[in-house]
């Protein structure tokens, strides 16, 4: 990004950016001047340090997103000072208002008055020399409006009507253009409206999946983003109407009296009475509308950024699950006519072997299945059985479970997991599964896909578009470009954490590394293939296109193992090496002998080896490398072990408790893998004894949960989990609401139906799993 902000404004966006982040302005300048010269968040996060004061990735990417927003903002800001000066009606006043606004919408309340309109009915009001009559009706309150008006009646105004009608015209365009009283209409909104949902008559069957909003109202300002993204997308489908609006009989008239008082209105004078039905006027053709707007845009801003935020942090959890490592492994992606699909691939992921099984109707060859399975397990050392959790998945599962007990003696049996498919039929269709196996049926390459995610998921997600991993709620209702852009951070985030294998990686994998890109990627992968492998990262520089910033950026997290140079095995960037040499030579002993030895490192201070290039945080990094080279910030692997003879939602009993895998975390609860067709949701009221505001406190996609089953619906294929310690259900943590935050007119936690609710609050059994807060999530996608 272009930096040519003036110095006060680049002050005045430092200080904003300060306050988003926890940060000092100094920090923000610093990490700002980097990313214009071209460095990435990676790289800024891990090697600049000093420079930022140690501002994390998070807080980086938090500062890019407002830098363009500000950027933008300051932009507009000077198109409008200078559009209004140029019409000559720039004032001290006006301008300190305009540099004092915080926000583009504060900035476009100022600009309306001067803003270029089309042809409206307060211009031909003017043009009909009407706007004497308002400044009459304004200056003399005690004449009848009546009256003054008859003294403007032309061949273009015939009644006193159309006068009067012309005068107020004119008047509402005026307070509709009035910034100071726009804000105070906006703020009174946010923090009075309610967001209503009605059904539309002869839609209750088509839309019944969004039977909870038939008949809804709550607190705009309170909404929770996945319901508001429901009631969005059920406002689309024309299955139910919308409102955002004041109470009318509280909130409407305390907002037509802010407009009132800006009109000093007092009781009893005629000229009084017509002003205060202007203002009613004013509020009902004018203010409702454009401020019922703007609240559905910040609605669904808001819906958008809390569903992006969901889908980025599960992403980000999945995608730094733990790798079960360098093993071989079957791939299945279950299938029931079409047959299960079999891949084996070694321990590099290369693929050895491939077969379709059909141990389900209507070929039932379930002897043929086990013994091809039983054959691949034995001649190619299989370790991992990988199991896509699609159709037929555990009907798959079980058959690898029986087939298993037939493995002769001395074979050691293979684990089987249960691995998330999502994805992995966009990836057999892609180019890049084309290229990568030019011969091998579409259907196949899924199963590819299926054991190698199981290995190392990290490097075979990334070569899926984000959004096809479906790990998020309501993800194709939001602003695709911002989910993109977020969920590509979060890509890019997570492989630079990790590190890659210079010599192994794939180009997707290395598309990501901080610095490259898909054609770099490409071209490193070309230069290893026609000259082997890569005896250091310095040889990077050998490759055609990368030049020395695209070598500083990326150097650092790419790994070559068995190299000529033992730090670049370690995250060590290559402009440190000779520090870290420095610190082994106090030791006294070779490097080989130092890295992965803490304790060689004892007795040496950080603070001794601080020099004008490199501060304590990298010094810090640099022991911590030495001490731990390369290690992977991933936790180690682990299965959820299902529950023999539980197959399906009717093998599910209240009670009983289960071991699982979290698979999503949305804003009202968890889903859990326990073993059947469906997942469980544990609700955010259930996951733990205590308060949760948030389910990525306690949980995360990925991992390894212990659940009891507080409720089975099998028509609507539905199970209530929960993660709570008391053996039985009961009240909720003190202060949750098992619906957590559905809250009607009452509030946002409820204390019962409250008056105008339309409906009786909608019955929870047990410990209130279910109900409305399980639709929500049933419907989420």
């Amino acid at each position: 990004m272009a930096q040519t902000d003036s110095a006060p404004v680049q002050a005045r966006i430092a200080q904003t950016i300060a306050s988003d982040i926890a940060a000092s302005p100094a920090q923000v300048t610093a990490a700002i001047g980097l990313l214009d010269g071209g460095a990435t968040v990676p790289f800024v996060a891990r090697y600049r340090k000093e420079a930022t004061g140690g501002l994390d990735d998070t807080q980086l990417r938090t500062l890019s997103d407002r830098l363009g927003y500000l950027r933008e903002m300051e932009a507009r800001r000077e198109t409008i000072l200078n559009s209004i000066r140029e019409q000559g009606k720039l004032t001290d006043d006006l301008a300190r208002a305009i540099a004092r606004a915080e926000s583009k919408a504060t900035l476009e309340d100022i600009y309306l008055p001067f803003k270029p309109k089309r042809r409206t009915k307060a211009m031909i009001a003017r043009e009909n020399g009407l706007e004497p009559l308002l400044r009459a009706i304004q200056d003399d309150r005690s004449a009848a409006p009546e009256a003054l008006a008859e003294g403007y009646l032309t061949e273009a105004v015939p009644t006193v009507k159309d006068a009067l009608n012309g005068a107020r015209d004119i008047l509402t365009e005026e307070l509709s253009e009035n910034a100071d009283l726009l804000g105070k209409l906006r703020e009174f909104m946010r923090a009075e409206a309610m967001i209503a949902a009605r059904v539309v008559p002869g839609k209750e069957e088509a839309g019944a999946k969004f039977s909870d909003y038939f008949d809804h109202r709550e607190k705009w300002a309170s909404i929770p983003g996945h319901r508001a993204l429901a009631i969005l997308r059920a406002a689309k489908e024309e299955v139910v109407t919308m409102e955002i609006a004041p109470d009318p009989e509280t909130g409407e008239p305390r907002a037509i009296a802010t407009i009132a008082a800006t009109l000093d209105t007092e009781a009893g004078r005629p000229g009084d009475l017509w002003l205060r039905d202007v203002a009613r006027w004013a509020w009902r053709v004018k203010f409702s509308v454009s401020l019922y707007v703007d609240l559905l845009g910040e609605l669904r801003q808001r819906a958008h950024d809390e569903a992006i935020k969901v889908f980025a942090r599960n992403l980000h959890d999945l995608l730094l699950a733990a790798p079960a490592g360098p093993r071989a492994t079957l791939g299945l992606d279950p299938g029931i006519r079409t047959g299960v699909k079999a891949a084996v691939v070694d321990a590099t992921g290369k693929l050895l072997e491939t077969a379709t099984l059909y141990p389900f109707q209507p070929k039932m060859d379930l002897r043929g299945a086990e013994a091809k399975i039983i054959d691949m397990v034995k001649r190619h050392g299989v370790e991992l059985i990988a199991i896509g959790n699609g159709t037929a998945s555990r009907e798959t599962e079980r058959m690898v479970a029986d087939t298993l007990k037939l493995l002769p003696p001395g074979v050691r049996a293979p684990t089987k997991v249960v691995v998330s498919e999502a994805g992995a039929s966009v990836y057999s269709a892609s180019e890049l599964a084309a290229r990568e196996f030019p011969d091998l049926d579409v259907s196949l390459r899924g199963a590819v896909s299926i054991a190698r995610r199981l290995q190392d998921p990290l490097a075979e997600l990334v070569k899926i578009e984000p959004q096809s991993i479906g790990v998020g709620q309501y993800q194709h209702d939001v602003d695709q470009r911002r989910l993109s852009q977020a969920l590509d951070a979060v890509v890019e985030d997570a492989v630079n954490a990790v590190g890659v294998d210079l010599n192994m990686a794939s180009a997707p994998l290395l598309a990501q590394v901080a610095g490259l890109g898909p054609a770099l990627a490409q071209a490193i992968v070309a230069h290893r293939d026609a000259h082997g492998a890569f005896p250091s990262r310095r040889a990077l520089m050998e490759v055609a296109g990368l030049g020395p910033k695209a070598f500083e950026q990326c150097a650092g997290f790419l790994r070559i193992r068995e190299g000529e140079e033992p730090l670049d095995a370690s995250s060590v960037h290559p402009e440190a090496y000779a520090v870290a040499r420095k610190i082994v030579q106090s030791c006294g002993r070779d490097i080989r002998e130092i890295m992965g030895q803490p304790a060689a490192l004892k007795g040496l201070r950080a603070e001794e080896f601080v020099t004008g290039e490199f501060g304590l945080p990298t010094i810090r990094d640099i022991f911590a490398e030495l001490e731990k080279p390369g290690r992977d910030p991933r936790p180690s692997f682990k299965t959820a072990q299902f529950t023999d003879g539980v197959e399906d939602i009717k093998d599910l009993k209240p009670g009983m408790s289960l071991e699982g895998t979290v698979t999503n975390v949305a804003a009202f609860g968890a889903f859990v893998d326990i073993g059947v067709h469906q997942d469980g949701l544990v609700h955010v009221s259930q996951l733990a004894d205590r308060f949760v505001k948030d389910p990525h406190e306690v949980v995360k996609a990925g991992d390894v949960v212990r659940v009891r089953v507080t409720e089975v619906d099998i028509p609507r294929k539905r199970i209530g989990l929960s993660m709570r310690k008391q053996s039985e259900g009961g009240a909720s943590p003190q202060g949750q609401n098992p619906r957590q935050g559905k809250p009607g007119p009452q509030g946002p936690r409820g204390k019962g139906p409250g008056k105008g609710s339309g409906k009786a609050p909608a019955k929870d059994s047990g410990n209130g799993a279910l109900g409305a807060a399980l639709r929500d999530a049933m419907n989420r996608r």
